[in-house]
């Protein structure tokens, strides 16, 4: 916890862990999370693969690994910042989703 000292009162202030999961509710939010990724960082495999991870909790991570045809144990591993998921992997949990890739000329 952090301490605020303010006119020789101490004060505690209180702060809370940020999870950007919690900000993504809607489709439209979770596509421009994860464009920004690819925009911003196209050669940070880990954190692209991040923000998929994000992504899926915002969604229920349950329910994406049934649709991915993985496990939730699995897909976690995947997509936690130490995972190295295969493109396949990746590809299945864009389309579980409901997101597709696009290529443009660089």
């Amino acid at each position: 916890m952090k301490k605020t000292v303010a006119k020789g009162n101490t004060q505690a202030t209180k702060t809370m862990p940020y999870d950007v999961a919690a900000q993504l509710r809607t489709p439209e939010e979770m596509a421009a999370y994860l464009d920004a990724w690819l925009e911003e960082a196209p050669d940070d495999a880990a954190g692209i693969a991040r923000a998929l991870g994000d992504i899926a909790r915002a969604k229920g991570m349950t329910q994406v690994a049934k649709e991915a045809g993985l496990s939730r144990e699995s897909l976690y591993r995947a997509l936690s910042a130490d995972g190295n998921p295969s493109f396949a992997t990746v590809l299945k949990v864009a389309r579980a989703l409901g997101m597709k890739f696009h290529a443009e000329v660089a």
